[in-house]
């Protein structure tokens, strides 16, 4: 071999050397920015070295198909949230990027499913076949992209309609301490959609799997699954899955929202979502602040709520209502977590433990309660006889507790209690038993000119039933008016009045006394 050609395979030797020390550098650098491996596994948290390049939120894979979430980034390790029991992943496992931050299925498909907190099924239906996915944080539509909410969505509940009316678009919050009826207000708002082409989603948080499979029940014998979706995240979950069903929930409902759609999310309840963030937030070493909750708690609800909104109609005009629900502690109102979500809210619907003792369902404290939206969606027929139904119930109100220590009361004072007590019988409601809009506003002029002051308050329920139906039967020209948003005149009540006279077998003089 010539002195030339030696130094030519001298000099490729030497470069592929230098390929072959290249590639695996890069190689190694390639491993340490895609891939990492777990340092500790704590309680639902995986602590991970490596993944330098690894983004917020990212969903990340483990051995045997375990998923989670990145959500502390740190300059030598980084916080991952688990979304499976991560019991079996051993110290030094591999953990691998997605490449894409955590999403969910949505779409046509998942109406009528039972599905877990990114989308896998929990119903036995066979797995969920979507076209499209979107991601579970997305960020709130801006101020220029609303439009004002001018729709009523409509509950079934009498005291609600007539007295804290929802509109489409808003944000109510649902308050009240334990067992006091709060999840049956929101399923009979979902029940109350029925025929309204308004998509729900039931979102479960935190709850018992036995209380979760009934309300499953309760709206499938309502046939209210046809329109619904039912998010659950039960307590035996990783509080990961109970973290992020919330903000799942919503993009599921965003999709029908940003196709010109009205969809409806429940979210219930609030109080144990705040408590599974205070856990992981712990976990991973955040320092608590208020109350030992983390500090930013109220930008983890409000940056949630502030998604659900009534679109303008260059984008469709779609809208999202949200339900938040959350529970008091001993009618405290003014805690953490109350105070949190009443501020970012529209308005809340507020349940009374007493009311509910004493029978009164449902059990809403009217002086409480309030909407700062719904009324401008209100329909027409409600607006002067909900004006005076509030103001006698809440003189009501005033006088009874004041009687209690008084043996003397004048006629006026008289008066003025028994048309409450009759108003406050008219409002009950039992559950599953929504009512539509002509049956309700039967019963707030019956009540309102003292068509049931005569009468037994025991008698108000039985004499209620009896009004409504001859609504329905009786005047069909005026409950046409009332559902197209015309406003009832004076001959309208008149006509109203003689028809629930005559059906009562009561005098005119009896009506107005």
């Amino acid at each position: 071999m010539s002195p030339e050609d030696t130094g030519l395979k001298s000099i490729i030797d030497h470069t592929l050397s230098l390929l072959e020390s290249t590639r695996r550098e890069y190689k190694y650098n390639l491993e340490m920015y895609e891939s990492g491996r777990t340092v500790a596994v704590i309680s639902s948290i995986a602590w991970v070295r490596g993944l330098r390049s690894v983004g917020f939120q990212e969903l990340v894979r483990f051995p045997g198909g375990l998923r989670g979430i990145v959500f502390n980034l740190k300059p030598r390790q980084t916080g991952i949230i688990l979304l499976d029991r991560g019991a079996d992943i051993p110290v030094a496992s591999e953990v691998k990027r997605s490449h894409r931050v955590i999403d969910v299925p949505v779409g046509e498909e998942l109406i009528g499913r039972v599905v877990d907190a990114i989308g896998r099924p929990l119903d036995g239906g066979g797995p969920v076949n979507t076209e499209n996915r979107m991601p579970v944080e997305r960020e709130a539509p801006s101020m220029m992209d609303r439009d004002p909410v001018k729709k009523p969505l409509l509950t079934g509940i009498k005291a609600i309609d007539a007295l804290i009316p929802v509109g489409r678009g808003q944000r109510e919050l649902i308050l009240g301490d334990r067992k006091t009826g709060k999840t049956a207000i929101a399923l009979d708002t979902i029940i109350n959609q029925r025929d309204q082409d308004v998509i729900c989603i039931y979102c479960a948080i935190g709850k018992k799997s036995s209380d979760i499979a009934s309300v499953i029940e309760d709206l499938r014998q309502h046939d209210a699954l046809d329109y619904t979706i039912v998010v659950a995240a039960s307590g035996e979950n990783p509080p990961g899955l109970k973290y992020i069903a919330p903000y799942s929930a919503t993009s599921m409902g965003e999709y029908f929202r940003d196709r010109g759609r009205d969809a409806l999310v429940v979210y219930d309840d609030l109080t144990l979502h705040a408590r599974a963030y205070r856990e992981l937030s712990l976990l991973l070493r955040r320092p608590p602040a208020r109350e030992a909750y983390p500090g930013d708690i109220f930008y983890i609800h409000s940056r949630l709520l502030e998604r659900a909104t009534h679109l303008n109609p260059e984008l469709e005009g779609g809208s999202l209502t949200a339900l938040p629900v959350i529970e008091t502690q001993a009618q405290n109102i003014s805690a953490y977590i109350p105070t949190n979500l009443i501020s970012i809210t529209d308005g809340q619907i507020y349940l009374s433990p007493k009311l509910y003792r004493q029978g009164i369902l449902p059990a809403i404290d009217i002086g409480k309660s309030v909407s700062r939206v719904g009324g401008k969606t209100q329909l027409a027929a409600y607006h002067g006889l909900a004006g005076d139904l509030k103001l006698a119930y809440s003189q009501f109100e005033e006088l009874e507790t004041f009687s209690r220590f008084s043996t003397r009361l004048d006629e006026e004072t008289r008066r003025k209690l028994k048309r409450g007590e009759r108003v406050r019988q008219a409002l009950k409601q039992p559950q599953y038993k929504p009512l539509s809009v002509p049956e309700q506003i039967a019963v707030l002029v019956a009540v309102n000119n003292g068509l049931f002051d005569q009468f037994q308050p025991a008698e108000v329920r039985d004499i209620s039933s009896k009004v409504r139906q001859t609504m329905l039967d009786q005047a069909e020209d005026i409950s046409k008016k009332i559902l197209n948003n015309e406003k009832l005149k004076d001959k309208d009540i008149e006509q109203l009045l003689n028809l629930f006279r005559e059906k009562l077998n009561l005098e005119e003089s009896d009506g107005n006394s």
